[in-house]
Protein backbone atom coordinates (compact mmCIF):
# COMPACT_ATOMS: atom_id res chain seq x y z
CA UNK A 1 0.00 0.00 0.00
CA UNK A 2 0.90 3.68 -1.24
CA UNK A 3 1.43 6.31 1.61
CA UNK A 4 -0.53 9.03 1.89
CA UNK A 5 2.12 11.29 0.28
CA UNK A 6 3.37 8.83 -1.97
CA UNK A 7 -0.66 8.78 -3.69
CA UNK A 8 -0.40 12.59 -4.63
CA UNK A 9 2.41 14.15 -6.34
CA UNK A 10 0.61 17.56 -6.97
CA UNK A 11 -1.96 19.57 -7.14
CA UNK A 12 -2.64 20.42 -11.23
CA UNK A 13 -3.53 24.49 -11.14
CA UNK A 14 -3.95 25.82 -14.56
CA UNK A 15 -6.42 27.71 -15.78
CA UNK A 16 -9.06 25.56 -16.87
CA UNK A 17 -8.69 24.02 -13.39
CA UNK A 18 -9.45 27.08 -11.57
CA UNK A 19 -11.89 27.96 -13.86
CA UNK A 20 -15.81 29.15 -11.93
CA UNK A 21 -17.46 26.30 -13.61
CA UNK A 22 -15.49 23.95 -11.75
CA UNK A 23 -15.13 25.51 -7.96
CA UNK A 24 -19.21 25.89 -8.22
CA UNK A 25 -18.86 21.76 -8.76
CA UNK A 26 -16.41 21.70 -6.35
CA UNK A 27 -13.91 19.80 -8.20
CA UNK A 28 -9.45 19.38 -7.75
CA UNK A 29 -7.36 18.15 -10.14
CA UNK A 30 -4.68 16.10 -8.72
CA UNK A 31 -1.24 14.52 -10.70
CA UNK A 32 -1.11 11.14 -8.49
CA UNK A 33 0.69 7.91 -8.92
CA UNK A 34 -0.17 5.48 -11.58
CA UNK A 35 -0.50 2.68 -9.49
CA UNK A 36 -2.78 4.36 -7.17
CA UNK A 37 -6.72 3.36 -7.30
CA UNK A 38 -9.68 5.57 -6.87
CA UNK A 39 -9.99 4.21 -3.38
CA UNK A 40 -6.39 5.41 -2.26
CA UNK A 41 -6.72 8.60 -4.04
CA UNK A 42 -10.00 9.65 -1.72
CA UNK A 43 -8.57 8.27 1.38
CA UNK A 44 -5.14 10.52 0.56
CA UNK A 45 -6.97 13.66 0.09
CA UNK A 46 -9.65 12.86 2.88
CA UNK A 47 -6.58 13.06 5.21
CA UNK A 48 -4.06 15.33 3.59
CA UNK A 49 -6.62 18.04 3.45
CA UNK A 50 -9.83 17.35 5.93
CA UNK A 51 -12.49 17.13 3.51
CA UNK A 52 -14.85 14.33 2.29
CA UNK A 53 -14.54 13.06 -1.02
CA UNK A 54 -17.95 12.51 -3.11
CA UNK A 55 -16.22 10.75 -6.16
CA UNK A 56 -13.40 10.09 -7.91
CA UNK A 57 -12.58 9.94 -11.66
CA UNK A 58 -8.99 9.28 -13.06
CA UNK A 59 -7.18 9.40 -16.43
CA UNK A 60 -4.42 7.66 -17.86
CA UNK A 61 -2.21 10.01 -19.78
CA UNK A 62 1.13 8.47 -22.16
CA UNK A 63 4.46 10.44 -22.67
CA UNK A 64 3.86 12.57 -26.24
CA UNK A 65 7.23 11.73 -28.31
CA UNK A 66 9.51 14.70 -28.69
CA UNK A 67 12.85 15.68 -30.34
CA UNK A 68 15.83 17.02 -29.52
CA UNK A 69 18.15 17.66 -32.14
CA UNK A 70 19.14 14.57 -33.79
CA UNK A 71 17.68 12.21 -30.65
CA UNK A 72 14.33 11.09 -30.35
CA UNK A 73 12.70 10.92 -26.50
CA UNK A 74 9.36 10.75 -24.66
CA UNK A 75 7.62 12.54 -22.13
CA UNK A 76 7.04 10.67 -18.87
CA UNK A 77 3.07 8.75 -18.53
CA UNK A 78 0.90 10.66 -15.89
CA UNK A 79 -2.35 9.97 -14.28
CA UNK A 80 -4.56 12.45 -12.99
CA UNK A 81 -7.39 12.42 -10.93
CA UNK A 82 -10.34 14.39 -10.41
CA UNK A 83 -11.83 14.82 -6.73
CA UNK A 84 -15.08 15.95 -6.16
CA UNK A 85 -15.35 17.53 -3.13
CA UNK A 86 -19.40 17.02 -0.80
CA UNK A 87 -21.24 20.66 -1.12
CA UNK A 88 -19.91 21.57 2.53
CA UNK A 89 -15.95 21.07 1.73
CA UNK A 90 -13.19 23.04 0.16
CA UNK A 91 -9.47 23.21 -0.29
CA UNK A 92 -7.59 25.96 -0.35
CA UNK A 93 -4.12 25.57 -2.12
CA UNK A 94 -3.29 29.50 -1.30
CA UNK A 95 -3.91 29.96 2.57
CA UNK A 96 -0.03 29.18 3.57
CA UNK A 97 0.95 31.76 0.94
CA UNK A 98 -1.11 34.09 2.17
CA UNK A 99 -0.53 33.97 6.19
CA UNK A 100 3.24 33.96 4.99
CA UNK A 101 3.12 37.28 3.52
CA UNK A 102 1.47 38.97 5.88
CA UNK A 103 4.16 37.94 8.35
CA UNK A 104 6.64 39.74 6.19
Amino acid sequence: MLSVYDVIKKPLITETTTSSENEMLNKYHFIVNTKATKEDIKLAVEKMFSVEVGSVNTMLYRGKPKRFGLHFSKRQNYKKAVVTLKPDFKIDFYAEEESLEEEE
